[in-house]
């Protein structure tokens, strides 16, 4: 690994490659701990600066598999309470009655699975994935007109606001086929 991980930084040096990413291990004992842990480490060379994590773990899988395999995807259920959380405004709930509140929750679980629909739809049409805050800012926080007609509802939007580009992809991602 130590010749690979050499080789991708003398690339990231000479500008043919625009990130390196060194995996490894190793045994630690911090001066609090009874016993040597093992710990694994992630270090990520970017074009913007220096990534480093560190695992500190038990489990024996190999260090690419520890990290990828479970840290990360621990980290992505960790980006979607955040999600739930931050840009829903999900842990608000200041009712006292029980069932006003699990209501609330009930509603804020409705708006993440709605904006979390959007967002996987946004990203089947090429649009980056996007934190939930994100895309509520640039779809759904823009000015508009709703007017109700007989058999549907018209949305008027700004001809040219910020969102543009989202709803357009929003729109033909959820066309009908005989439209």
């Amino acid at each position: 690994m130590a010749a690979a991980s050499l080789g991708a930084l003398i690339r990231l040096i000479h500008g043919e490659d625009t990130k390196v990413r060194l995996l490894s291990e190793a045994s630690y004992r911090a001066g609090s701990w009874t016993r040597t842990r093992r710990v694994v480490y992630k270090v990520e060379i970017l074009e913007k600066g220096v990534n480093t994590r560190f695992v500190v773990t038990n489990r024996a899988e190999s260090s690419i598999e520890l990290y990828d395999g479970h840290y990360v995807m621990r980290g992505e259920a960790e980006n979607r309470i955040k999600d739930y959380k931050d840009a829903l405004r999900a842990d608000r709930l200041s009712c006292c009655a029980f069932l006003a509140n699990q209501f609330r929750l009930f509603l804020h679980a409705a708006a993440y699975w709605l904006l979390d629909s959007l967002r996987g739809r946004l990203s089947s049409k090429g649009f980056g994935r996007m934190q939930l805050d994100t895309l509520r800012l640039r779809a759904l926080k823009i000015a508009g007109r709703v007017k109700q007609m007989a058999g549907r509802v018209r949305l008027y939007l700004a001809s040219a606001h910020p969102g543009q580009r989202l709803w357009q992809a929003l729109y033909m991602a959820t066309k009908p086929a005989h439209e």
